[in-house]
């Protein structure tokens, strides 16, 4: 059995401070590198045509339990595609009471070379 290898992950986005760049930790990389997964539609990166879960593309259908699996599967699918130092446990799409017209998105992950337990959420409004 081989020790696990962290890949290079993407962003990778230094911040200068003081005259120096500081680049993110882990957990920051990752977050910023989902944010960037869910924002960006599928065939606005020229090499990558398929990158991104493109939730703005949900975001002129009506809050039905078909398109909320939509977007469970959108963000799942991309997830497992584009960030491999993750393992997601859940993605859960849900209604937001008293608005109909909003979903909370939440995403239960674990990082893979810490295991820790991680979550990200987001609040959609629908037409």
């Amino acid at each position: 059995m081989s020790a696990y290898q962290d890949p290079i992950g993407w962003p990778f986005l230094p911040k200068p401070q003081n005259g120096q760049l500081n680049y993110p930790d882990l957990d920051r990389s990752v977050r910023d590198s989902i944010r960037i997964i869910l924002a960006t539609r599928p065939g606005e990166q020229l090499m990558r045509p398929r990158f991104g879960a493109g939730l703005q593309n949900f975001l002129d259908d009506g809050n039905t339990v078909a398109l909320r699996r939509q977007i469970q599967s959108a963000i799942l699918q991309s997830l497992q595609n584009y960030e491999n130092r993750i393992t997601v446990d859940a993605v859960d799409v849900d209604t937001v009471a008293g608005a109909p017209s909003q979903v909370q998105v939440q995403i239960h992950y674990r990082v893979l070379r810490t295991n820790q337990p991680q979550q990200i959420g987001a609040t959609l409004t629908l037409s």
